[in-house]
């Protein structure tokens, strides 16, 4: 099947880009890296009358620090975080999750702020965002608007986005010294979507974990944070006691979406593998 036909324009500014999109509503889809919008678009579950090309604005790119934060432009791809001395100094779980996605071909071309906006549940980038207490930051007709990712992701393939503004950057706080985070998922193969997924981010000192954040993928219709298991967690000491009392509880919070080729008990048991390992990697 081919897309059906539409128009292209590539903007050659972002306030051209906020143009169009007053202009043609719902009926225009912005292209950054295309690896999902080329596939809707030949699957025909997407039929733009209008497709506008962003990947020549500038003023998207770049990995900087600034301030307490460190900001990364909408169009900076999945291989140019993987390969950015800033993310690995001041986001390491960024670091940690990027080889879980996809394959290297999808990673060069694939971008940051396209993961975000597209707001997959099964994505990497949504639940690390979530984790670390991110921001997105969002460009419309009125000017600029910071998004906290805890308001962002609404729904299935759904976040606060405005039709009408463009997600132009998402920012993390800076690592501290005491920062614990950690990644894992679990996937038929490498490659795959996962079938359960997790990013944690804490505080940790002295073996006590305090401003706990454990976010899941390939669970719910969002990325999902477990507040009831961290708040188990918080300020507890990291023992096996502990350990075992927080994949209880979040095997007893969190209710699994089934997908085609596993049940919600499944999903359920991994989720709770997954923090076990990850977990007791943080008693090391």
């Amino acid at each position: 099947m081919k897309a059906a036909a539409f128009d292209y324009i590539k903007p050659t500014s972002l306030d051209q880009v906020l143009s169009l999109l007053q202009q043609h509503g719902d009926d225009a889809r912005l292209l950054a890296g295309g690896q999902t919008l080329m596939a809707t678009l030949n699957m025909r579950l997407s039929e733009p009358a209008l497709v506008i090309d962003i990947t020549g604005l500038a003023a998207l790119r770049g990995i900087s620090v600034q301030g307490s934060a460190l900001r990364i432009g909408a169009l900076v791809t999945h291989s140019e975080i993987e390969a950015s001395p800033l993310v690995a100094q001041h986001a390491p779980l960024l670091t940690e999750a990027v080889p879980h996605i996809a394959h290297r071909a999808i990673r060069n071309s694939g971008t940051w702020g396209g993961s975000l906006a597209y707001a997959d549940p099964a994505a990497e980038w949504p639940t690390c965002l979530l984790a670390l207490g991110g921001t997105v930051i969002a460009r419309g007709p009125k000017g600029e608007r910071r998004i906290a990712a805890d308001d962002f992701f609404l729904g299935l393939y759904s976040t606060a986005l405005q039709p009408d503004e463009v997600l132009v950057a998402a920012e993390v706080p800076l690592a501290t010294p005491s920062q614990w985070t950690g990644f894992s998922e679990l996937a038929r193969r490498h490659g795959d979507y996962a079938i359960a997924g997790m990013a944690v981010c804490a505080q940790r000192h002295a073996g006590v974990l305090k401003g706990v954040r454990i976010v899941l993928l390939g669970i719910g219709a969002t990325p999902l944070r477990a507040r009831q298991t961290e708040a188990l967690l918080d300020g507890r000491a990291l023992d096996a006691a502990a350990i075992a009392s927080a994949v209880a509880s979040l095997k007893s919070e969190i209710e699994p979406f089934p997908d085609l080729t596993n049940t919600p008990e499944t999903k359920r048991h991994l989720a709770g593998v997954l923090l076990q390992r990850l977990l007791q990697s943080a008693q090391s």
